[in-house]
C-alpha cells in the first residue's frame, strides 16, 4: 500500500534503538526526510550510516533548555512521532539505587522523558504544523532489545504470552507498520485515535 511519504519531513524522538530507530529506517525507505532525535551519537552514527540524508539531533530529552536549543533550529516538519521513553527493567525487590537514580532522580526522570519531553517536543512541532492530527499507537510486549532483555525467561513470557490470544509478542515492524499508517494520509480521517498492536491482550 502507498504511504505517499516521499518528500514529507519527519521529526522522530528516541530514534536511536528499537522502535524509533525502526521508524527512521523505514520512514528513510518510504523517502521521507527524516530528522532523528536521540541522546546517543553512536547510535546516531550508526544509524546515519545506515541512513543516508538523515538528519541527527543528539539531545536528552529530559533537560528541558537544551531540548529547547536543539530542537530551536530544527526548522519546518510535517510529521512528528513521539516515541523517547525511559524505562526500570529491574523486578522491584531487585532495584538498585544506581538504577533508579539513573531513571527517577529528585526530578523524576521518567516524568520527564515520558511526559514532559512529549509536551515540549509537541509544543515546538505545533509551531511548524498547519495540520494537526494527534494518535497514539499502543503495543504491548515489542521484542526490541529492551523486550528480549526483559521477557527472555520462558517462565516469565509464558505468563505474560498466555493473555495474549494470538501467543506472541510484537515485533518492532508490527509497531512501525502501526506508526507508518497514522502518518500517512490513508488515516486521512482518524484523529484522537488509540491503536492497539497486542495480539488481542486487551480483549482478554
Amino acid at each position: 500500500m502507498e504511504l505517499f511519504l516521499a518528500g514529507r519531513r519527519v521529526l522522530v524522538t528516541g530514534a536511536g534503538k528499537g522502535i524509533g530507530r525502526g521508524t527512521v529506517q523505514a520512514l528513510h525507505a518510504t523517502g521521507a526526510r527524516v530528522v532523528a532525535v536521540s541522546r546517543t551519537q553512536a547510535d546516531l552514527d550508526s544509524l546515519v550510516r545506515e541512513c543516508p540524508g538523515i538528519e541527527p539531533v543528539c539531545v536528552d530529552l529530559g533537560d528541558w533548555e537544551a531540548t529547547e536549543r536543539a530542537l530551536g533550529s530544527v526548522g519546518p516538519v510535517d510529521l512528528l512521532v513521539n516515541n523517547a521513553a525511559v524505562a526500570l527493567l529491574q523486578p522491584f525487590l531487585e532495584v538498585t539505587k544506581e538504577a533508579f537514580d539513573r531513571v527517577c532522580p529528585s526530578a523524576s526522570r521518567s516524568f520527564e522523558v515520558n511526559l514532559r519531553a512529549v509536551i515540549q517536543v509537541s509544543q515546538g512541532a505545533l509551531d511548524m504544523l498547519t495540520k494537526i492530527r494527534v494518535n497514539a499507537v499502543n503495543p504491548t510486549v515489542v521484542m526490541t532489545s529492551m523486550g528480549q532483555a526483559t521477557w527472555s525467561d520462558p517462565h516469565k513470557a509464558k505468563t505474560m504470552l498466555n493473555r495474549i490470544p494470538l501467543g506472541k509478542f510484537a515485533e518492532v515492524e508490527h509497531v512501525v507498520n502501526a506508526i507508518l499508517f497514522l502518518l500517512s494520509d490513508r488515516s486521512g480521517m482518524t484523529t484522537g485515535s488509540t491503536l492497539p498492536v497486542e495480539g488481542g491482550f486487551w480483549a482478554c
